[in-house]
């Protein structure tokens, strides 16, 4: 029997046994690390029977005195739940830990976050029910070897109640979104003008066949602009559309911050239980974003499908790199999920300096040869 775990029930007795599986040495030393070699799919662990993972932690570093740069991109984390042959988790590691880039950076949530030392130390308390088996898995696409640690929390039990839903999570990125050409517009009309009435070119952050509910997602914006005038990337409007209702959708939203929980184009970096701007962007916002929305007091429920949406600047006027993970709970089985890209069509760009129009140029010709 399973028993939600809060402050509340921590005096209720509880059916079950509680397992780990972790990199351990073996032989009783202290080589407590997995080696994991560039091109090697390393499978973390393979549970029978039933339960649910409570905890995981993980961390790694290049076994090599180099520190490997965009490490979190590289190494792609799976996870199987009961026999499946397609993943139900597939995302970069750092990403699925809840921040983008390619980088590390402290930050705390409710069910994600990342701790010192930099960031470096990845923990999530997402609850992920099996009934027969689960399976978890790294493949590196570093350049050199990496050593890998890692706990991987779980309750046993007798068998799993049928209730229990498994839990997804999927990366996506689009880098640059399909905007309009801004030379020559009138800065207003970039940030504001026009009008969108399908929700037709927005950012997809989900999109999903069955019965389940969304938990949420975190959102990375590079922004590609470089402007003296007012470059606000946001504006976008979210928009979840559900069980393949029409435009308007049950769920429209107001602007890209406001999804978020902030409010007036915020820069604060600021880390909440359920939303947080990790990464707040440079002067002008220029630079680098990452911001953050879990859905756990208020999961969005659908029965046949959902699709999470949002504008990439209002009316998808803004041409941007936008990466995102997306979570959600939902009956088996799901939909096969798109290859992944290769590493070399994940590692984000480089920075861009403000107003720095020759590198955004040379950029853009290189991602739209």
């Amino acid at each position: 029997m399973m028993i939600e775990h809060n402050i509340a029930s921590l005096s209720q007795a509880r059916n079950g046994k509680s397992k780990r599986v972790s990199s351990y040495d073996r032989s009783g030393g202290n080589k407590d690390y997995y080696s994991v070699r560039p091109g090697d799919v390393t499978e973390i662990c393979d549970i029978s029977g039933a339960g649910c993972i409570k905890h995981i932690w993980m961390t790694m570093a290049t076994d090599a005195p180099v520190e490997e740069i965009l490490l979190p991109r590289k190494i792609v984390l799976r996870m199987y739940w009961d026999g499946e042959t397609d993943p139900s988790v597939e995302a970069p590691i750092g990403d699925f830990f809840g921040l983008g880039h390619g980088i590390t950076k402290n930050y705390t949530s409710a069910c994600l976050m990342m701790s010192p030392e930099d960031g470096k130390s990845f923990v999530s308390y997402f609850p992920m029910p099996f009934a027969s088996r689960a399976r978890i898995e790294i493949e590196s696409e570093a350049n050199q070897p990496i050593k890998f640690y890692f706990y991987v929390d779980y309750e046993e039990y007798d068998s799993l109640p049928d209730d229990q839903l498994r839990f997804h999570a999927k990366w996506n990125r689009e880098c640059p979104t399909q905007g309009i050409d801004d030379c020559g517009v009138d800065n207003a009309f970039f940030e504001f003008g026009g009008k969108n009435t399908t929700g037709e070119g927005n950012y997809v952050i989900l999109d999903a066949v069955g019965k389940g509910h969304y938990v949420g997602c975190n959102l990375n914006i590079h922004n590609l602009r470089s402007t003296r005038e007012w470059n606000w990337y946001g504006e976008g409007d979210d928009m979840i559309f559900i069980d393949g209702e029409p435009w308007p959708p049950s769920l429209h939203g107001t602007g890209t911050e406001d999804y978020f929980n902030t409010a007036w184009c915020p820069q604060q970096e600021v880390c909440t239980p359920y939303h947080g701007i990790i990464l707040g962007g440079g002067p002008n916002w220029s630079g680098k974003i990452s911001v953050y929305r879990y859905h756990i007091q208020d999961p969005i429920m659908f029965d046949k499908s959902i699709k999470v949406t949002i504008e990439h600047g209002h009316n998808n006027h803004r041409s941007d790199d936008l990466s995102s993970t997306a979570y959600w709970y939902q009956s088996e089985p799901h939909v096969k999920f798109a290859p992944l890209p290769k590493v070399t069509d994940r590692l984000p760009l480089p920075d861009i300096l403000p107003f720095d129009e020759e590198s955004n140029r040379k950029q853009f010709e290189h991602r739209n040869p």
